[in-house]
């Protein structure tokens, strides 16, 4: 369901809920500039996903960092 740059993303920002995670992608998105195309898509597809899952699915989540695969 979720990208590993994705997964990397979220493993930074998480709180250890849904909800603060998604208020805490907010947030950062909030200082992206228009210029960061990239991480403004990663961060709005990562946002959408979370937002269509329930707690539970969160909670069924691997959020640990992968840094060595590449997709």
């Amino acid at each position: 369901m979720f990208t590993n740059d994705e997964i990397n993303l979220m493993c930074i920002y998480n709180t250890g809920t849904r909800e603060g995670l998604i208020a805490e992608l907010e947030q950062m998105r909030g200082y992206l500039g228009a210029e960061e195309t990239e991480l403004l898509a990663l961060t709005d597809s990562a946002l959408g996903k979370l937002r269509a899952m329930s707690d539970n699915e969160y909670a069924g989540l691997d959020l640990f960092p992968d840094f060595d695969e590449a997709e």
